[in-house]
């Protein structure tokens, strides 16, 4: 039975792989006839987010099979297998499971309520049988409830004793006999919710599963809500299917792996290295620029981290780099694509804010630049005083010819970033145009570069649809539990806490950064944009504050939480790459001033807020 879900989930992954590809190509045919042509096609551009809907919501399962949707493995890397085996069948049974039969019922109604009426596009010219794409919705839960079946068939295989699986369902037994005589409200549901999640999170259960089970189980049991709280849950969700501006996320993240696998990273970090190796610090240097041009042009943090790990960090160390420097520039300059657009936080953020994504990008250009120029006067100072930290790198070869190689390597990928911001920035194309203008630039320039294989667009495409699933699949679990946290009073709390006992914008301000800069220590930014944002944005609203610039401020802070140890991501995948050339601790003291120049960065734009507004409203 596991091994024919696994295959049905791995043909419809396939399915999905190749749609994400067909997306980016419908979407740029249909920009270039709508703006050189001023032919447009409202039926076509409904048939694009109904691909973006199947994609993601198909893809769920087979994210699933793969094991990518993200979990907090603080402690679930070290467990046992036989821990991790009983913590995916708990996952499965309690949370996953519950919640997707729910879902289902909904969808179902949803569903059959859109046939009954012979719903249609609102739109002249739009697409009919809506019903179709609503259903999308209930089958992509089918698919995950047999998935999660399948795991559940292979966690179970691999438990040698099954008396500790025994002992933790007579636990979760006792767990839920106590709630439901209401014993649990002795003390505040909500404070209740939250300790709940935070442990579930940090035990290594996924983080999506979490939220919306856990959001599942406060509506069964507070007497307030009941399982109707839920109810138009689906409803909300396809609300996010036909949300434009998240249609760009998979785009802008198939951009990037094809871009990571055509080896333009590779080829800029080896010619970046001999354009500034004969300074003191140039590899270091080298690795910020690369970072920063990675950033504008894949935003996608874990690989550009991986790759110059894989890549840079050999080097600076044969060059008697000290390994504090050399990690410390890596992962810093790796998450640059946090704020540096195109952001995938950016894009999240501009979502939940109700924020333009384009004028969100405008507005993290000059961050990102003093950022990077931080970075690269940091180092510069460093190795100025430490000469043995970062020594010069003598070249043979004519600084005229490096210079003219390098210019070669720099240029393609520079346009394409020119190209696909510029058209942003100019009001010329929507961010989601603009990404799939960037998918056929980067198939180019792997063309180009003599790259372009079937195997390059079958990796970059599936693994676009599994970090996408795992994206809006975290979104619909935070939407459940954001529906049930603020049904509970939470929102409310929320904003008399800061109306009542702060009563100060500044103050607010000063917490909030805080609250966000410490779950950065725990929790990844997708969680934090989607559950605490939402709680935060009617206070931002209250008080006055300027939603563009509170947005920058959380996405500089964001980008901080990659590099906090002990639990930051960007440390996880430094070191996963790494190996042993260096030590964690190496890493750890690496990072520290850089995030010091990251909350520097930020106080400058919390000072001097106007920065953001150099390239225009």
């Amino acid at each position: 039975m596991s091994f024919l879900i696994d295959t049905l989930s791995k043909k419809v992954g396939f399915f999905t792989a190749i749609l994400a590809i067909i997306l980016a190509l419908l979407i740029g045919y249909d920009a270039t006839m709508r703006y050189a042509f001023s032919a447009g096609s409202v039926a076509l551009q409904e048939l694009q987010w109904h691909i973006f809907d199947i994609i993601f919501l198909l893809g769920l399962s087979y994210a699933l099979k793969h094991d990518k949707h993200v979990r907090v493995d603080i402690f679930f890397a070290s467990y046992s297998a036989q821990t991790k085996a009983m913590i995916q069948i708990f996952s499965m049974l309690f949370l996953l499971i519950p919640f997707s039969l729910h879902f289902l019922h909904g969808s179902y109604e949803m569903t059959v309520q859109s046939f009954l009426q012979d719903e249609v596009s609102s739109n002249p010219g739009g697409l009919g049988y809506r019903f179709l794409i609503k259903g999308v919705l209930f089958v992509a839960f089918v698919l995950l409830v047999l998935q999660a079946v399948s795991e559940i068939i292979k966690a179970y295989i691999k438990l040698d004793s099954k008396r500790n699986l025994l002992v933790g369902f007579v636990f979760i037994g006792f767990f839920l006999a106590f709630s439901a005589l209401d014993m649990a409200f002795w003390i505040d549901p909500l404070w209740l919710m939250f300790l709940l999640t935070l442990a579930l999170l940090m035990t290594g259960f996924q983080v999506a599963f979490v939220f919306a089970g856990v959001a599942l189980f406060f509506a069964l049991i507070s007497d307030e809500l009941g399982i109707h709280a839920l109810d138009m849950l689906p409803y909300r969700v396809y609300g996010i299917m036909g949300n434009v501006t998240l249609m760009s996320v998979p785009l802008f993240i198939l951009m990037g792996l094809i871009l990571e696998k055509s080896k333009m990273a590779e080829n800029l970090l080896l010619s970046m290295g001999k354009l500034f190796g004969g300074l003191r610090g140039g590899l270091a240097i080298s690795v910020v620029v690369v970072g920063a041009i990675l950033a504008a042009s894949t935003g996608i943090v874990g690989a550009s981290v991986v790759m110059m790990s894989l890549i840079a960090l050999p080097l600076m160390l044969k060059h008697n780099y000290s390994p504090e420097l050399a990690t410390g520039s890596i992962a810093a300059s790796g998450t640059l694509g946090q704020i540096i657009p195109p952001s995938i936080v950016l894009i999240v953020l501009g979502d939940q804010m109700h924020l333009s994504v384009g004028d969100l990008f405008k507005a993290a250009v000059v961050p990102g630049m003093i950022l990077i120029t931080l970075y690269i006067i940091y180092i510069l100072i460093y190795a100025y005083f430490n000469k043995e930290v970062a020594p010069a790198i003598p070249n043979d070869e004519p600084y005229a010819e490096v210079l003219k190689e390098a210019l070669k390597v720099i240029i393609p990928p520079l346009l394409l970033i020119v190209a696909v911001l510029g058209s942003i920035f100019a009001g010329i194309a929507s961010p989601t145009e603009s990404a799939a203008i960037g998918v056929l630039g980067a198939l180019l320039l792997a063309f180009l570069n003599r790259q372009f294989s079937f195997e390059l667009m079958r990796y970059a495409s599936i693994e676009a649809v599994k970090l996408t699933s795992m994206i809006f699949m975290i979104l619909i679990g935070a939407t459940a539990f954001s529906l049930v946290f603020n049904e509970l009073g939470g929102d409310t709390m929320a904003m008399q806490f800061f109306q009542e006992e702060v009563g100060d914008k500044w103050m607010f301000i000063l917490i909030a950064m805080a609250v966000i800069f410490f779950l950065g220590f725990f929790i990844d930014f997708i969680e934090i944009a989607f559950v605490v944002v939402p709680i935060l944005l009617p206070i931002v609203h209250a008080f006055g504050i300027d939603p563009i610039w509170f947005a920058v401020l959380i996405a500089l802070n964001l980008q901080a939480s990659f590099l906090t140890p002990p639990f930051g991501f960007a440390l996880f995948y430094l070191k996963g790459a790494a190996g042993n050339l260096v030590t964690t601790m190496q890493i750890y003291k690496g990072v520290l001033p850089f995030i010091g120049l990251q909350l520097l960065a930020l106080l400058i734009i919390v000072l001097f807020p106007n920065l953001i507004y150099l390239f225009g409203k």
